[in-house]
């Protein structure tokens, strides 16, 4: 009898318990998807391409709504804070406004 690659066997603990920080990257994966492209944006603000990293700050939050939209309660992790109706319309009108502010500004 074969069991696959990903399971853990009868003698082998469950990988919350081996690996704790894995499986909570595992687990949270929606929100460490919208974590490293904040971030991303972030280095562009702190690298002076501020236009180009609010943007990416505003897309990333819009990507936040939608997975929130999209997901099953299970898979979404901690982007459910509020009710989904809630969540998705503040988050995306987050992201809007600020990559539209920062798209509104004219250049120097």
């Amino acid at each position: 009898m074969s069991t696959s690659a990903g399971s853990a066997g009868p003698d082998r603990p469950p990988l919350y318990v081996r690996r704790p920080l894995v499986a909570g990257l595992v687990r949270q994966w929606a929100l460490f998807l919208v974590i490293i492209a904040v971030g991303i944006g972030l280095a562009l603000v702190a690298v002076e391409q501020w236009r180009r990293g609010l943007v990416v700050v505003g897309l990333a939050m819009v990507g936040a709504a939608l997975m929130r939209l999209l997901l099953p309660l299970p898979r979404v992790g901690f982007l459910a804070v509020r009710s989904r109706p809630v969540d998705v319309t503040l988050t995306a009108g987050v992201g809007v406004a600020v990559a539209l502010i920062a798209l509104a500004i004219p250049h120097p």
